[in-house]
C-alpha cells in the first residue's frame, strides 16, 4: 500500500514511521519541513499539566501517550541512531507569592485528580532542588512523572536517511494530485485550506537563551505576579522560555511585549536567566480546533476515497504524536484502533 503523508512536522513524521515499522511504502508531502510548529515547541510531557481548565476530556489520550513515550523514543533512537534529548527528570511548579501559589494548588489538584505522582514542597525544599531559584520563590510542588524531549532531535531522528521514507519538496495544494493509495492529512494549520475543517493558527512566541552550564535540571512551570512560563532546561546550556498564546491570525513576528511578558516572569522565578546569551527568538503557528481537541480519523465522502486527517493537536502535538501514530496508523492499516479516539473524529466538526 503507498500511503501519501501531507505534513512533514511531528505529528506527520511520527504517523510515517509508525506506517515504515508496519510495512507501508510511505512518502511524506512538505515544501520546507523545517517552517513548522515543532521547531518552535518546547517538548514538555506533561499530560496533567498541559491539559488546560475545561480540557479534563483530553486527558485521557494524553495519559495513553504519555505512556507510550518511554518505547517511542528507545525505538526511533535505536532505528536511527539519532538522541533524542529524552529526559526523566519531572517537572518543578513553583510559585513567587501566595497568590501564585493559590494558582499552582490548582496544577496540583490537576495531577490528583488524574492519578499522578505530585508532591507538594516548600520555598527551601524546592531550592534545595534546584539552588538557582529565586529566595522569594512560596513553594509549590513536584511532579516526578514528567518527562521531556527537544523536538529538533526528534525532528532530526524523523528525518533520518535510515528510515525509508521517500520525500517530495512542495506543497500540495489539491489532493487530486496525489496518486497515493491512502492521503493522510497531517500538515497543521494548513488542515483547514486542503479539508474546509476549523483548525485555525494560534500564535506562540518563545525564547531560547543559551549559558555555559545549565541553571536547571528540572523543567519548572512557573506563576510570577499571575504570569505563567516555563523553562525547559537542555543538557548543553540551552534554556528555553515559553510560551505566549495569541489569537492573532497567521502573524508570527516576534514582538517587544512578547519576549517581556516571558523574560519578566522568568527572571523573577529565576534571577540568573539576566545572565544568559538570548540566541533566538521565535514565533510559531499551533493548529488549534473548536474545542482544542486534535482531529484524528477518515475524512468520509472525499473524492479520493480513502483521505484521514491527524492534526488540530494545538499545544499538544509533541506528547500526542506517539499515540497519534498508533491510532492512525491502525485506521489505516486495520480499519479500527485499539485507542479510543470517538471524541477526535472529523465528524464533529462536518
Amino acid at each position: 500500500m503507498k500511503v501519501g503523508i501531507v505534513g512533514g512536522g511531528i505529528v506527520g513524521l511520527s504517523v510515517a514511521w509508525e506506517l515504515v515499522r508496519r510495512g507501508e511504502q510511505v512518502t511524506v508531502y512538505d515544501r520546507d519541513p523545517r517552517r513548522g510548529a515543532g521547531r518552535v515547541a518546547a517538548g514538555m510531557l506533561a499530560p496533567a499539566a498541559e491539559a488546560s481548565f475545561g480540557e479534563e476530556a483530553l486527558q485521557g489520550l494524553m495519559l495513553e501517550s504519555m505512556r507510550r513515550w518511554p518505547g517511542f523514543a528507545a525505538e526511533l533512537s535505536a532505528a536511527t541512531g539519532m538522541p533524542l534529548g529524552y529526559r526523566t527528570e519531572g517537572t518543578l511548579l513553583v510559585a513567587l507569592t501566595e497568590d501564585d501559589l493559590t494558582e499552582v494548588r490548582r496544577l496540583v489538584d490537576y495531577y490528583l485528580r488524574a492519578g499522578l505522582p505530585v508532591e507538594p514542597l516548600r520555598g527551601r525544599e524546592l531550592r534545595e532542588l534546584e539552588p538557582m531559584l529565586s529566595p522569594r520563590v512560596r513553594g509549590g510542588a513536584k511532579a516526578a512523572g514528567d518527562h521531556q524531549v527537544d523536538p529538533r532531535l526528534l525532528l532530526a531522528a524523523l528525518r533520518s536517511e535510515r528510515l525509508p521514507v521517500t520525500w517530495v519538496e512542495r506543497d500540495v495544494e489539491d489532493l487530486s494530485s496525489l496518486r497515493d493509495d491512502v492521503i493522510i492529512i497531517a500538515n497543521g494549520i494548513g488542515i483547514g485550506r486542503l479539508t474546509g475543517l476549523p483548525v485555525r493558527p494560534v500564535k506562540g512566541q518563545l525564547l531560547r537563551l543559551r549559558g555555559a552550564e545549565p541553571l536547571l535540571t528540572h523543567v519548572v512551570r512557573g506563576v510570577a505576579l499571575g504570569r505563567h512560563v516555563y523553562l525547559v532546561p537542555r543538557a548543553d546550556g540551552e534554556l528555553v522560555v515559553g510560551a505566549t498564546e495569541e489569537e492573532r491570525g497567521a502573524d508570527t513576528t516576534v514582538t517587544a511585549g512578547g519576549v517581556l511578558d516571558l523574560l519578566r516572569p522568568a527572571a523573577d522565578l529565576l534571577p540568573g536567566v539576566a545572565e544568559l546569551a538570548l540566541a533566538e527568538t521565535l514565533a510559531g503557528l499551533r493548529p488549534g480546533t473548536p474545542d482544542n481537541a486534535p482531529i484524528l480519523g477518515r475524512l468520509e465522502g472525499h473524492p479520493h476515497g480513502n483521505v484521514y486527517v491527524a492534526g488540530g493537536h494545538y499545544r499538544h502535538g509533541v506528547l500526542l504524536a506517539p499515540v497519534t501514530a498508533h491510532a492512525v496508523a491502525d485506521l489505516v492499516t486495520k480499519g479500527s484502533t485499539d485507542v479510543d479516539i470517538s471524541a477526535y473524529g472529523v465528524g464533529r466538526f462536518t
